[in-house]
């Protein structure tokens, strides 16, 4: 198969796994950097030109679209998606998941764990805020934000009051959640493929830092989830209808419950921790779900 993949640096980790892992079973993959696409958006020939080239020829794409172009990588992908092209995670999939408010309303009406939390752009009732989700200490969270940044820890309510009101002059949307405090500063990410998890570690914050991401400093290593943790992960990859997911969860008094479903899961820290070929499984839903005999042009235009 010829899948194409679209990504801003082919040289991260995540993204040389793929196309080592699609080389080695006889695939060819092509990084293309999604913000140097550009479309002509015809009736009857809509086309996709990246360097002077017309795209074409591709059995699958791979949307590897970070959080700060989701716009325009989606616009990409569903390009991809109109000229009959598999994606791996559809762009309305992508879409629902970048979307915190979204995707947590759409989580708790199919009744999964979440995190007691809130929603408010500026408000003026910073205290009844702070009430609706059990008092503090809470965890502010800004709705824009990624890999930690924009995300803190509120312990007093004076401090929680500031907080939410300074996010409120900048007119910033924002989550309170309760804290879990049981969870030790640790959450757990468990890689979701095509409807099952392949890998799961536990990330647990630096020292002094309650946000568990590698980015910040954190370590990870392996562990063994339970049923309701495997089957919370699941459902959640497939309420955001995502094949690939990183789905992140923390250990509460009252079961696991979901903090975040990534839609391009990093694989360095997964792969480093457990051992598992989590870029190899990827290539093989790709080969399950596209199938070796779809009918397209080869080559490039």
């Amino acid at each position: 198969m010829r899948i194409a993949l679209l990504t801003r640096n082919p040289d991260l980790y995540s993204h040389q796994r793929l196309m080592e892992a699609a080389k080695e079973r006889g695939h060819e993959m092509d990084p293309i950097d999604t913000m140097k696409v550009y479309i002509n958006i015809a009736s009857h020939r809509p086309e996709m030109r990246y360097k002077g080239d017309i795209l074409t020829g591709y059995d699958a794409v791979i949307p590897r679209i970070g959080a700060s172009v989701t716009f325009f990588g989606t616009a990409v992908l569903r390009q991809f998606e109109m000229a009959g092209v598999y994606p791996l995670n559809e762009s309305v999939a992508i879409t629902r998941s970048r979307d915190k408010l979204r995707s947590f309303q759409l989580l708790s009406r199919r009744g999964v764990g979440l995190p007691v939390t809130a929603f408010a752009n500026g408000t003026s009732e910073a205290d009844d805020l702070i009430d609706m989700v059990g008092g503090t200490p809470v965890v502010i969270k800004l709705l824009e934000g990624t890999q930690g940044v924009g995300v803190v820890l509120a312990d007093t309510r004076d401090a929680a009051r500031s907080m939410i009101q300074a996010f409120g002059k900048l007119k910033a949307h924002i989550l309170v959640q309760e804290y879990i405090k049981e969870a030790g500063a640790s959450d757990i990410r468990c890689l979701v493929i095509d409807g099952k998890v392949v890998a799961s570690m536990m990330r647990k914050g630096a020292e002094g830092e309650f946000r568990s991401n590698l980015h910040r400093g954190g370590s990870s290593r392996t562990i063994k989830i339970t049923p309701e943790e495997r089957s919370t992960a699941v459902r959640a990859a497939k309420i955001m209808g995502l094949n690939v997911a990183g789905v992140d969860m923390l250990r509460s008094n009252h079961g696991p419950v979901i903090m975040e479903v990534n839609s391009s899961p990093g694989l360095e820290g997964i792969e480093k921790a457990t051992g598992i070929d989590v870029a190899g499984k990827i290539i093989e839903c790709i080969e399950k779900k596209a199938g070796p005999n779809r009918t397209q042009t080869k080559g490039k235009g």
